[in-house]
């Protein structure tokens, strides 16, 4: 019989729109137990201080050291908190850290965060360095969420549901396909990130809550097709990239609302376009992230798309959970020495056990 663990697994997305907790009990192969979940806020100079670093695209880099060390102290905050709210005690936590920087190209790849210092701060082990031995390997150090997704679609979905795809709508959209044993995964292009950074230039808020201000917009069609010809959209997965490897720029000169009705029109259709870079068409989209919020993006989704568009809770899966509580299943399969990224997922070259364990105050 196999060990179940009890972990805790954190996460900070590229929108760094809050840190994610998820408790769950598995032995890395399935899930035994969904414990709590929550998101806690960055301090908003945190918060500002990480977009800004991000947006400078690997240069800059003086100040990443401060920054990592006010992300450790957000998460340990976040992390002790979201614990005695709860009255957990776990085996360990899994600190993803915080992305500002993502070029699989030159292999580097920067989560800000100390987990050596967490470790000793929370007195709990810690699994940081999720990323780095994928892309030792050869890897693109993402996604590295599909092997969860595999063991969510076996446990809560149905095989009579596959091919099937989980589709995550974060800073950046990307999607897992399942049909039996093969796993194929990728980033498709942007997520939220478009009409987020769009919303907030334009001073109206930090998002289009609910789609709003896109459906009240016009979509540009010149625009939104020439922009469809970006090389990335195109190319076969495994592939992998940063928050700003694609530029909003092509709708300067637009007013707010058809600005960003046609960012949105962009993601939804770089999304669909990905649906001719799988074996086959997919039965099922099951959508995560906060994209799946947002009905103006899920309706466009489900008139592009050929399988049926769904949110993930539809299927009893925490949609807002979900990449935390991948946090956690990665760490339980370090810990039972299984691999946590494989050649169809992330273009490594042979399947990699992901990780690192940071103990108390060593």
């Amino acid at each position: 019989m196999s060990d179940h663990y009890s972990i805790l697994g954190t996460i900070s997305g590229t929108s760094a729109d809050g840190i994610d907790l998820a408790w769950i009990e598995t032995d890395g192969r399935t899930v035994a137990r969904f414990g709590p979940a929550e998101t806690a806020s960055y301090r908003p100079e945190t918060k500002r201080r990480v977009l800004e670093a991000a947006a400078r695209k690997g240069t800059g880099r003086d100040d990443w050291p401060e920054i990592a060390a006010a992300v450790t102290r957000d998460h340990a905050e976040a992390i002790l908190g979201f614990l005695a709210t709860h009255g957990l005690a776990p085996d360990a936590v899994v600190f993803h850290g915080q992305t500002v920087w993502h070029d699989p190209a030159k292999g580097e790849t920067v989560q800000l965060g100390d987990p050596q210092s967490l470790a000793t701060d929370l007195n709990v082990p810690v699994i940081g360095d999720v990323r780095l031995a994928d892309m030792v390997a050869g890897g693109q150090g993402a996604p590295l969420v599909p092997v969860y997704h595999q063991a969510l679609a076996k446990t809560l979905v149905g095989e009579d549901k596959e091919p099937l795809c989980f589709l995550n709508i974060g800073g950046v959209s990307n999607l897992t396909y399942i049909e039996g044993d093969n796993l194929l995964a990728f980033d498709i292009g942007p997520g939220n990130a478009f009409l987020d950074d769009w919303v907030r230039k334009h001073g109206a808020g930090d998002y289009d809550a609910g789609g709003a201000i896109a459906a009240r917009g016009t979509v540009d069609e010149g625009r939104l097709q020439a922009a469809l010809t970006h090389p990335f959209l195109a190319e076969p997965g495994p592939k992998s990239l940063d928050r700003y490897s694609f530029s909003g720029e092509f709708a300067e000169g637009l007013g707010l609302e058809d600005g960003a009705a046609t960012l949105l029109a962009f993601t939804a259709a770089a999304i669909a376009s990905a649906e001719k870079l799988l074996p086959r068409v997919p039965r099922l989209w099951l959508v995560c992230g906060g994209g799946r919020h947002n009905p103006v993006l899920m309706k466009a989704l489900a008139k592009l798309l050929a399988g049926d568009v769904v949110s993930a809770d539809d299927y009893r899966i925490d949609g807002d959970a979900l990449e935390a509580q991948a946090m956690a299943f990665l760490g339980a399969r370090l810990k039972a020495g299984l691999p946590t990224t494989f050649p169809g997922t992330t273009g490594v070259s042979k399947p990699v056990v992901g990780g690192k364990l940071f103990t108390p105050g060593t």
